[in-house]
C-alpha cells in the first residue's frame, strides 16, 4: 500500500511539473525549438496534446496568433494536418453556399462559415495549388485513372455508345501517334456490328491505318 502511494505521488509530481513547464511555454509570445530542448518524451506529448486541444477551441484571428506562436516547433505532419483541415472546411463551405445561393461566396463569408480568419482563407485559396498535400492529392486521382478507363471500357462493351466514344477518345489521347493525320469526318462506316468512326481511327496505329487503306483500295496503292 505504501509503495503504491509513493508511486502515485511520484506520478502526480511528474504530471504537475510537466503542466507547469507546458503552461510556461504557452505563455511565451513565440516558441522556438530551443525552448523545448529540455522536455522529455512525455512532456513533449503533453505539450502537443494541450496545443491541439487549445487550437480546436480557437477561431479567427486568435487561432492564427496561436498557430504563429507554435509554428517553429510544430512537426511537418501536424502542419499538413492543419492544411488538410483548412482545405476540407473551406471547400465544404463553398460547396454548401453555392448549392444554397447559386453564386460564389466572398472570403469573409467563407471565414464566417469555417471559423477561420479571412486572412487564412485568402492565403489558402491563393497558395493551395502549390502545396505538397494538394499535389499529392492530384497524384492520387491520376493513380485512379486506369480504374476509370476500365469502367468506361466495361460500359462500352455492354453496348453504351457514349462510353465507347469516350473510351476511344481517352485511349487516343494516351496513344496518339505523332505525325499521324486523320481527315475529320462527320459520319461513320458500319460493317455488320462493327462501327468504324473518326474516334476509332484516331485510336489506331500507323501500321493499322495502312492495313485498312490497303484493304479499301484493294492493294492498288502498292
Amino acid at each position: 500500500m505504501e509503495t503504491a502511494t509513493k508511486t502515485n505521488n511520484a506520478a502526480l509530481a511528474k504530471f504537475t511539473a510537466a503542466t507547469q513547464k507546458v503552461n510556461k511555454l504557452l505563455s511565451l509570445k513565440k516558441m522556438s525549438p530551443q525552448d523545448i530542448e529540455d522536455l522529455d518524451q512525455a512532456e513533449r506529448e503533453y505539450l502537443e496534446e494541450t496545443a491541439t486541444l487549445k487550437l480546436q477551441q480557437l477561431t479567427g484571428a486568435e487561432r492564427d496568433s496561436f498557430i504563429e506562436k507554435i509554428e517553429a516547433i510544430v512537426r511537418v505532419s501536424t502542419k499538413n494536418q492543419l492544411w488538410e483541415h483548412n482545405q476540407m472546411v473551406i471547400s465544404s463551405a463553398i460547396s454548401k453556399f453555392i448549392s444554397k445561393h447559386g453564386y460564389m461566396p466572398t472570403k469573409a463569408l467563407i471565414a464566417q462559415a469555417t471559423g477561420l480568419s479571412r486572412q487564412t482563407v485568402v492565403k489558402h485559396v491563393k497558395e493551395y495549388t502549390t502545396h505538397p498535400e494538394y499535389l499529392a492529392a492530384v497524384q492520387q486521382f491520376k493513380l485512379m485513372a486506369p480504374n476509370v478507363l476500365a469502367s468506361v471500357f466495361k460500359s462500352a462493351i455492354n453496348g453504351d455508345t457514349k462510353a465507347a466514344r469516350l473510351y476511344f477518345e481517352m485511349v487516343g489521347d494516351i496513344n496518339k501517334q505523332p505525325g499521324m493525320v486523320v481527315t475529320e469526318q462527320n459520319n461513320y462506316i458500319q460493317i455488320n456490328n462493327t462501327i468504324l468512326s473518326q474516334e476509332n481511327l484516331r485510336a489506331l496505329s500507323a501500321e493499322q491505318l495502312n492495313q485498312i487503306e490497303h484493304i479499301i483500295t484493294g492493294g492498288q496503292g502498292k
